[in-house]
């Protein structure tokens, strides 16, 4: 039998997860009247952390009663207790510490508090806050990320596709010469791919690129087509096509460092199937630099995350460039952008619409959360496939790392779905130089 213990919430906990309080078993939780404060803060806005805010509060309500503050309540069927710590608590560790009474030192003081009150039980502050959890750990305090929505395992990151020596010659000619492929059955590795994977097939005289098919059961052969001009430069970005251009795959994840092609093959790909689609959406989290708030940049809403936007258009334009600048292909490209049937905006913009038979391209998606990616996802109709790009190396969310951002958690959620599929472009494509600072830098 587990011991119980006391979880004390920092206010980043429930702004990642407005669901946290059902994720902790039958452990009791305890909330700092300060993080209620802080969270009213939150409350007002059009982003993901305001809607947690406000989600929260709204389930907060339901379980408000005076027990609250003495006996707390019941949060359900095998959970434990939900208790709110007044800010008046003694905390004699903290306060020789540090002094200054703000949020994160009462936080810290509540934590305390309930250590002391509880020498048997087990008193943890759960914080996505590192450097609040040094402050914990330099007087003793127990405190820990909250990790119910991490990956455990992000090796996949780090390597390229596989690659399975010593396949049977004759196996890889069947595969040119069949347009069906062949049934997986009669490989070795059945039992080690991932559905819609790619990979390569060697032998002692011939190779080929190939992807399982798990609608047809089947190993086929990857071609290196052509889209909208760009040509895939490695095998990865050819991988990235197959899975881009197939129809039965509603849900991409390319993942890789900067230069690689993430974006530039997403939006090469959805220009290549314009007549399947009725509109072309590219978008990306507006992440301020050094805590600059964009609601006092100058300028209206657009105006404002502009330069946020700027990369979608770069990769825009690499793509007009292939074509003359008055060709049809270019022409195309800027009738579209004025009908709107392209489109380019801050993700926040698309938030509460219906996304049906739409080519979606979510930018830097290693800057959304766990829920965010969900929202987002459950937003998709009919006929809409989503391509979500980043780079887990590039967070730029202070409560997010490479096992808690959005996209890895989709990742490894969705690896065994039919509709799902994942390439991890290693190889810089950008430039020599692009490709030297990446990695020496």
């Amino acid at each position: 039998m587990r011991t119980k213990k006391n979880f004390v919430l920092d206010t980043n906990v429930i702004l990642h997860d407005y669901n946290c309080l059902k994720n902790f078993q039958e452990n009791d939780i305890y909330l700092p009247l300060v993080v209620l404060e802080e969270l009213d803060k939150f409350k007002k806005g059009n982003e993901q952390i305001n809607f947690n805010a406000r989600e929260f509060v709204r389930e907060l309500d339901v379980l408000t009663s005076d027990e609250l503050f003495s006996e707390g309540v019941k949060l359900g069927e095998g959970l434990g207790r939900l208790f709110v710590v007044t800010s008046s608590v003694p905390a004699t560790k903290v306060w020789e510490s540090f002094p200054i009474k703000k949020p994160d030192h009462l936080i810290l003081a509540a934590t305390e508090y309930l250590t002391d009150k509880y020498p048997n039980v087990k008193s943890i502050l759960v914080t996505k806050d590192v450097n609040l959890r040094m402050k914990a750990r330099s007087i003793g305090l127990l405190c820990e990320d909250y990790i119910t929505d991490k990956v455990a395992n992000v090796d996949v990151f780090e390597k390229s596709n596989e690659i399975f020596e010593n396949v049977d010659p004759a196996l890889i000619d069947r595969i040119y010469s069949s347009k069906e492929g062949i049934d997986l059955s009669e490989f070795d590795f059945k039992d080690l791919i991932h559905p819609n994977e790619c990979f390569v097939l060697k032998s002692d005289r011939n190779s080929v690129l190939a992807r399982y098919n798990p609608f047809t059961h089947s190993i086929i052969r990857v071609m290196k087509g052509k889209n909208y001009g760009i040509e895939p430069r490695n095998a990865e970005q050819s991988f990235a096509f197959e899975i881009l251009n197939d129809p039965n795959i509603k849900l991409v994840a390319l993942t890789g460092k900067a230069g690689t092609g993430k974006t530039l093959l997403a939006l090469a790909a959805a220009l290549g199937k314009l007549t399947d689609y009725k509109q072309i959406l590219l978008a990306r989290p507006v992440v301020a630099l050094s805590n600059k708030d964009i609601g006092f940049l100058p300028g209206d809403a657009q105006e404002k995350v502009a330069p946020y936007m700027q990369p979608l258009f770069d990769n825009l334009n690499v793509i007009k460039r292939q074509f003359a600048a008055n060709s049809t292909e270019v022409k195309r490209i800027e009738d579209m952008q004025k009908s709107e049937q392209l489109v380019i905006e801050a993700l926040a913009f698309i938030r509460g619409r219906s996304l049906s038979e739409m080519y979606c391209i979510i930018d830097e998606a290693q800057n959304l959360t766990p829920n965010e990616i969900k929202t987002i996802i459950t937003r998709a109709g009919e006929g809409t496939k989503m391509v979500f790009t980043g780079d887990i190396q590039q967070i730029d969310q202070p409560y997010l790392d490479s096992q808690s951002n959005g996209l890895v958690y989709m990742i490894d959620r969705m690896k065994d779905q039919n509709i799902f599929a994942h390439v991890n472009l290693l190889k810089g494509e950008r430039s020599e130089l692009s490709e030297l600072a990446s990695n020496l830098l």
